[in-house]
């Protein structure tokens, strides 16, 4: 797809996280704002906020200077038939920017612009309130309870997006899972029974992006563009906005306020959905020269345009920080529950009467209405309706994971409804599926304890790039279609010409081969007798136009599962059968090219060989220079797990940490050491010679549940100097990564760092072991009822650069290790982590670095 750090542990919790995001703050155009003694009480994500009274008495006094200085004037043309399609197009290098208070015409996207041709006439601003936003139904109520039959807005119009944002109002207000789940389907439902075509735009918006992760679309629009346009429409000085944005730290709060003081006499026509999605589409398609005065020219407009909270929301979009708990499995469940409850006629399918997925009308007037707090009644309509939800979130997901474009889902329910999507979006060459991931384990014992007697394959985990190779031989004179991607779903095709040049030889050696996809890892290799190289090695090779005259480091791809061969989706076979055809189809194949990649398949040992076999296989691999052992079950049965036996498959799951792929790293196993994925969220200033750098730093593990990162501990120990000059560098006050403001949503517990950091980092880090904390909240509940947990002598051992925090250590397998620690040594009271660290020297260890998990 409100950053507040908690007063005490027993304060309330903080929003929801979105932990991919990349958001830019104005703080790159202010410059470093001044030391704060606590964070201001008006900031974030809240509806209703006010300018502390000093602040606004200060802009009170720049205004009416303005004012005395200048005319009260803005400029207005007379122009009604400019289109909001025109908005910074390629021909309109001037970037024309409105002035304050530019007011175009009507437009059939719903937006006005003035037109550089036509006159235009100055009259006064006229000071008035901010235009309130529509009287809309809540969308936080029960499904049953909102009336999807009354339309929101005049029937046959687009759909404004002023609905959007009253659905984003509502769901930056709560942390509740159901009331954001029925905000979400109650605004799916609305735009399906009301204004279709808005649909897709508004997914892409609810989930703050533009475009499937594959695809080169990225906004591309920095901070500063946006803090010159709310400065350039609002008349307010650059020392002004500043102060705005110590106020609030947001900088949708701040385009909201600055925004609030601009006034035109001409109204505006209404933003539409379609429109504003229409309108980042241009500004992610303006490139080259004038690119920026382009950007900011359609960012203007947009603002200009906006009433009320639209101003908010369209920075935090600009920002690609939305700040509201929705979630991509919230967004996916909401469209399943949406669809549910949607004729299916008229979607182009079947009578819902005779389909599965659908209720029909008299079902759904059986519902009762929603109990009383604390109360429970029997309702057996909203049982079958709740089963029918089940059986379509299911499907969604599935599709989803295997086909991530919300553009051909949409398509294919409009052409045949729920029970035919997988017909028309099924697993294709050419659009990555979400790779399956891996749990992690302690040791060769748990393992033995888990899978029991089931056949399974340990092979190595290598120190490279994951990697999912798509092939399909061209129908133009033979030529392939090769796409490589990352585990993130990246498009990596053009860092890896050899790769491709590899896949090409492929097809001209096996003239029967027509298509595949290959989940593999890609890694550095000697060219000269294809020893392993470290993770290092490979990232320094370019990130994309690669040319293979200019290669440098050499590849292998170790293949080591095939979804997809020759047209036949291969996802529900098991693996053994899948290995097998991975292995008889694509041998061990080196290129007599030169500067080609090679390709080979993962060692392996198989445990039929014996436990002594796996343990010497093992110890091997400690030896080596891969990461340790992903352990794979070859075939389907059932494992114990809390003393009852669970069925367990050995198919491949797309986008699930499945425990038929088990993880075994050297640094998880008992003796080792233990290590975790985690997140730097803050800091405080150095002392000593550590003056001026931050030291220590807070670091976090995601918490599922609550979906936000939660503080942990702090550390201090594992960082070179080069190291910490080059953290200063990248979090330094005043930048986008960096601020004395929570403005980002993590919980931090009774922690209260000098700064805070942008969660877009991962590092990982080895500690003694598990403790109980009274300053921790990470994992209340799951350890003790009073204690969170925290980890004792943290020591940094290298950057993740494979992975996001989305892909962090979560509290769960922190409670896992604590509880499994209580079985070898009781934790005493004394052991209780504080959070308060000695000092240490750094070392030579902790260069910034990262390796590609192949399981994730």
């Amino acid at each position: 797809m409100s950053k507040r750090a908690q007063a005490s542990p027993s304060t309330s919790q903080p929003k929801r996280a979105k932990f991919a995001s990349d958001q830019s703050s104005l703080k790159t155009f202010f410059g470093s704002s001044p030391r704060l003694t606590a964070p201001p009480a008006n900031s974030g994500g809240r509806n209703n906020l006010n300018v502390t009274e000093p602040v606004r008495e200060q802009l009170n006094v720049e205004l009416n200077a303005k004012k005395i200085a200048t005319p009260d004037i803005i400029d207005l043309t007379s122009d009604s038939e400019s289109t909001f399609r025109d908005c910074g197009s390629d021909n309109d290098t001037s970037a024309a920017a409105p002035r304050v208070g530019d007011v175009g015409g009507s437009s059939s996207s719903g937006v006005a612009l003035p037109s550089p041709n036509t006159p235009s006439r100055r009259i006064r601003i006229m000071k008035n309130d901010v235009a309130a936003s529509p009287n809309y139904q809540p969308l936080g109520v029960d499904l049953f309870v909102y009336d999807v039959q009354e339309s929101p807005w005049p029937a046959n119009e687009p759909a404004p997006y002023s609905f959007l944002v009253h659905a984003l109002a509502t769901l930056s207000g709560t942390r509740s899972r159901t009331i954001i789940l029925n905000t979400l389907t109650n605004t799916l439902r609305a735009l399906l029974n009301w204004h279709r075509p808005s649909l897709l735009p508004s997914l892409y918006l609810l989930s703050n992006c533009l475009s499937p992760p594959y695809s080169s679309v990225e906004l591309g629009i920095g901070s500063s563009v946006i803090s010159k346009a709310i400065q350039h429409i609002s008349g307010l000085t650059s020392s002004a906005l500043r102060r705005l944005y110590n106020s609030f730290g947001d900088p949708g709060d701040v385009a909201f306020e600055a925004k609030s003081n601009v006034r035109t006499l001409v109204p505006h026509p209404p933003l539409l959905i379609v429109a504003v999605h229409e309108c980042l589409l241009k500004i992610a398609n303006s490139k080259g020269q004038g690119a920026a005065k382009q950007k900011q020219a359609i960012v203007e407009k947009l603002l200009v345009s906006a009433k009320g909270e639209e101003s908010r929301y369209l920075v935090r979009t600009l920002s690609l920080n939305l700040r509201v708990g929705a979630v991509r499995t919230s967004i996916l469940t909401a469209l399943a529950r949406a669809l549910v409850l949607t004729s299916q006629t008229s979607l182009g399918g079947p009578d819902r009467d005779h389909s599965p997925y659908h209720a029909t009308s008299q079902l759904i007037s059986l519902v009762q209405p929603p109990a009383a707090e604390g109360k429970k009644v029997s309702d057996p309509a909203r049982e079958e309706l709740h089963e029918k939800f089940i059986q379509a979130e299911a499907l969604v997901k599935k599709v989803f994971v295997q086909h991530p474009n919300y553009e051909h889902i949409v398509a294919g329910l409009f052409n045949g409804g729920l029970g035919s999507l997988e017909l028309h979006v099924p697993l294709t060459v050419g659009i990555p599926l979400h790779p399956t991931l891996g749990s992690p384990t302690r040791s060769l014992d748990e393992i033995y304890d888990r899978l029991g007697d089931l056949p399974f394959t340990a092979e190595f985990k290598y120190d490279g790039q994951r990697a999912q190779i798509h092939g399909e031989r061209g129908v133009n004179n033979g030529n392939p279609s090769i796409h490589i991607f990352s585990r993130h779903l990246e498009d990596m095709t053009t860092k890896y010409p050899d790769i491709v040049h590899l896949v090409k030889c492929i097809f001209r050696e096996q003239p029967q081969l027509q298509s595949f996809i290959i989940d593999s890892e890609i890694v550095a290799i000697d060219p000269s007798d294809g020893a392993l190289k470290s993770f290092q090695e490979l990232s320094n090779r370019p990130r994309k136009d690669v040319e293979m005259s200019d290669i440098k480091v050499s590849v292998c791809v170790y293949a080591f599962d095939l979804m997809y061969l020759d047209g036949e989706v291969l996802l529900t076979q098991p693996f053994r059968e899948r290995r097998s055809l991975l292995r008889s189809r694509f041998p061990p194949f080196l290129p007599s090219d030169k500067g080609a990649g090679r390709l080979d398949h993962v060692e392996s040992c198989e445990s039929e060989a014996g436990k002594d076999a796996i343990e010497e296989f093992w110890q091997k691999t400690i030896k080596s220079r891969s990461e340790g052992l992903m352990i794979k079950l070859l075939s389907g049965g059932a494992m114990q797990e809390d003393g009852k036996r669970k069925p367990l498959p050995a198919t491949y799951e797309p986008d699930k940490r499945t425990s038929a792929w088990l993880k075994l790293k050297k640094d998880y196993v008992v003796g080792l050491g233990d290590t975790l994925d985690m997140v730097p969220i803050g800091a405080w200033h150095g002392n000593g010679r550590k003056a001026g750098w931050w030291s220590p730093v807070l670091l976090a593990v995601r918490d599922p549940r609550n979906d936000c990162l939660v503080a942990v501990c702090k550390c201090m120990s594992g960082f070179s100097d080069l190291f910490y000059k080059e953290m200063v560098a990248h979090y330094s006050e005043g930048s986008d990564n960096c601020s004395r403001q929570p403005l980002w949503e993590t919980n931090t517990g009774g922690f209260r760092p000098d700064v805070y950091f942008r969660p877009h980092k991962v590092w990982e880090i080895r500690g003694a072991d598990i403790t109980l904390s009274p300053v921790s909240l990470a994992a209340l509940g799951l350890g003790s009822s009073s204690r969170g947990l925290s980890l004792r002598f943290p020591r940094f051992i290298k950057t993740r650069e494979d992975k996001s925090p989305e892909q962090a250590s979560t509290t769960d397998f922190l409670a896992q290790i604590w509880k499994d620690q209580q079985g070898q040594s009781k934790a005493t009271a004394g052991d209780a982590d504080d959070g308060d660290l000695v000092d240490v020297e750094p070392d030579s260890e902790g260069v910034a670095g990262g390796a590609e998990d192949s399981d994730g």
